[in-house]
């Protein structure tokens, strides 16, 4: 089973995955317990290549089955170190330097205790500034699936981005998928808006909290199945609680999480839709690409940062 569109042959397509999103500098602040305002708490700090989009091209590239290309904006400050990273993980990317804004910085305060669980601080800098400018129909040469980043919703030259690549997709028959990426951005730009730049995406990746937000349901299932009315294959991610698919108005498939022991949540979500892709890319059905996508989950929820580790 495939979620290509009808009419649509995978055979006259590539085989590449093009991402198109943020690539981002994350500083991870590891600390226990709350935070002592007006004065110091201790932490353990490292700065790591980040971003959702290019958190997806990395965890897509891992086991190198699967061709992944990135189109991203970054300062000049940052752009090689950034495309080293990137090449390192497998990625083909291609970077815009911004000649104004720097790249984009999000402080992760990360809680050490059980969940692991982290809150963001997010300067976009360079990374919403990609723009139709920034974008050429040859992007999709051999590419078989287009993924972008909900971030670009978030900003009007990204959102005029994503409007002229949905476009680009939908003239060549590439399917396009998309994560929301932020339930508290996602507030701001309004349930309505987004539903509507989403048109004619066949793959929704949401969070829980992303899922319930966008349906007004407490329920992650409920969520998922009216979601599933409106875009063809929906697929919500749980966390420790694995995920839901849902098509055509109900949940079809409820895949079990991979037990871990968690000590960065940063990136878990990342690593599920990037392993979710390239499983679906090399054949495999929704329910066994999600299988994949919470075993990709569960070894990222267990490293610093967001990205796959990279022998050597």
């Amino acid at each position: 089973m495939t979620t290509d569109g009808p009419g649509t042959d995978a055979a006259d397509r590539g085989s590449a995955l093009l991402v198109v999103g943020d690539v981002i500098t994350d500083v991870v602040a590891r600390h226990r317990g709350p935070l002592a305002a007006g004065t110091d708490t201790a932490a353990a700090i490292r700065t790591v290549p980040g971003g959702a989009g290019a958190n997806v091209a990395c965890w897509a590239a891992r086991d190198g089955g699967t061709e992944v290309r990135l189109l991203g904006r970054v300062g000049a400050e940052a752009v090689a170190w950034h495309e080293r990273e990137l090449a390192a993980c497998g990625v083909r990317s291609r970077l815009v330097v911004d000649p104004e804004a720097p790249t984009g910085t999000v402080i992760c305060l990360v809680d050490t205790g059980e969940a692991a669980e982290r809150t963001f601080l997010t300067d976009s800098g360079a990374s919403l500034r990609l723009a139709p400018d920034d974008w050429s129909d040859t992007l999709l040469d051999g590419v078989a699936r287009l993924h972008l980043s909900g971030y670009l919703l978030f900003s009007e030259p990204s959102r005029a981005l994503v409007a002229v690549a949905l476009e680009s997709a939908h003239a060549r028959g590439v399917p396009v998928s998309l994560d929301p990426a932020s339930a508290g951005f996602l507030q701001a730009l309004g349930v309505d808006r987004f539903l509507s730049l989403v048109e004619g995406v066949d793959v929704l990746l949401p969070s829980r909290n992303e899922a319930c937000l966008l349906t007004g349901l407490p329920d992650a299932a409920d969520a998922a199945a009216k979601l599933s009315r409106h875009i063809p294959l929906v697929v919500a991610k749980q966390g420790a609680e694995g995920a839901l698919i849902a098509r055509s108005g109900t949940v079809c498939a409820r895949v079990p999480a991979v037990a871990a022991t968690p000590r960065d949540t940063t990136g878990a979500g990342d690593a599920f839709t990037g392993a979710f892709l390239a499983a679906l890319l090399s054949g495999a059905v929704p329910e066994d690409a999600a299988a994949e996508g919470c075993r990709a989950g569960a070894l990222a929820v267990e490293r610093v940062g967001g990205r796959p580790l990279v022998p050597g």
